[in-house]
């Protein structure tokens, strides 16, 4: 089973290609994904790749931070190649977010390259990466119809900038997109398996927005009064301070005991903006950061006495995390987690798996 994964710091995006088809040398890739920090030029680096990789699927997108076996980075470009012997079948294409009926027309087309109708993909058997960009607030509507159109799991993350919030990219196959996503399908030969986890203890608190523009995902109003009012109740410290604590004390929309975490972004006057969209009237729980570490290493351990060990794993782990682990001194202790296993992730401005969520690591893991 040939999963394998490199880096290059060149900053030169030609030269970082070529590092990476001389560490793939002698492969023969069907996919190649790779994540490039927003320092390479979105369209050469795009280029670059596909050229090196004529005949594999070669996509990916900018990001805020890159992670590989061991190692979380800055500045750099990872890179994962995958065999026939791992992926059976693979199709790929954009979803131009301004079009919507885009989303319906890529998965039609693409379940068709698969010799398939959307809805009879069968879950057990494929699985779905989206990439999308990560500046335009639409992660909720595409993930909704994808939802609406295919049974299996699609997993994934927005692209990031390096904290620039300018503009954010996705590639596929030599091209580079803004305001664009990237949906691939893929047939594994091996078994598979998602984690998402969150680091984060439930306090009790009910947060429920009354007054919100769900478009620009600013809540005006919890509980009937001012958002930030309501936020620094439930959490217990001054109106001045709330925004020091937005890391630590996100919301979370619960199904059962499942947190979907939604974070705050910024204050405007006495309204607070999320990274996530929030809809009027659905209850909010007001949560309490625990160690990510602690947590990650359990989701870990957890999946492969279920499954055996990990012979590849694909992370969206969101920039919040990063930021924290940053904050903390622990981004070592994070990347040493995936040291044994052939790992490549970057750092997201959201993350995809069922719907769009925030402070969150969703992973895919081949087995």
């Amino acid at each position: 089973m040939t999963i394998q994964v490199t880096q290059s710091v060149n900053p030169d995006p030609f030269a970082a290609a070529t590092d990476i088809a001389t560490s793939f040398s002698g492969l023969k890739p069907v996919a190649v994904i790779f994540f490039a920090s927003s320092c390479y030029d979105p369209t050469n680096i795009s280029q670059a790749m596909k050229e090196k990789f004529p005949d594999a699927t070669v996509f990916g997108c900018s990001t805020s931070g890159e992670l590989i076996s061991g190692k979380m980075l800055k500045h750099s470009v990872v890179a994962m190649a995958l065999e026939s012997d791992v992926i059976a079948d693979i199709a790929a294409d954009v979803i131009d977010i301004s079009d919507r009926k885009s989303p319906s027309r890529a998965i039609i087309g693409l379940a068709e390259k698969l010799g398939s109708k959307p809805l009879d993909l069968d879950p057990d058997k494929y699985v779905g990466i989206i990439l999308i960009d990560g500046l335009s607030c639409a992660e909720e509507q595409v993930m909704e119809k994808i939802g609406d159109m295919v049974n299996i799991s699609v997993i994934g993350g927005s692209a990031g900038d390096d904290l620039a919030f300018k503009k954010t990219w996705v590639y596929l196959d030599g091209k580079a997109y803004d305001n664009s996503a990237i949906l691939v399908l893929i047939k594994p030969k091996s078994r598979f398996d998602l984690i998402k986890t969150q680091s984060f203890s439930r306090m009790n608190k009910i947060l429920t927005p009354t007054l919100v523009d769900e478009a620009s995902r600013k809540v005006m109003e919890f509980n009937d009064i001012p958002a930030v009012t309501a936020y620094a109740e439930a959490i217990g410290v001054d109106e001045k301070d709330v925004a020091s604590y937005f890391m630590t004390h996100p919301v979370a929309l619960f199904a059962g005991e499942e947190p979907f975490v939604r974070s705050p972004q910024r204050i405007d006057e006495r309204s607070i903006y999320f990274y996530c969209q929030i809809r009027k009237g659905v209850d909010l729980e007001v949560l309490s950061s625990t160690d990510i570490v602690t947590d990650t290493n359990i989701a870990i351990k957890t999946i492969e006495k279920k499954n055996g060990p990990i012979k590849g794993l694909i992370n969206f782990n969101c920039i919040l995390r990063t930021l924290q682990l940053d904050k903390e001194k622990k981004n070592d202790e994070y990347g040493a987690i995936f040291q044994n296993i052939p790992t490549i992730g970057f750092s997201t401005y959201g993350e995809e798996y069922i719907g769009h969520m925030n402070q969150t690591a969703t992973m895919l893991l081949f087995f």
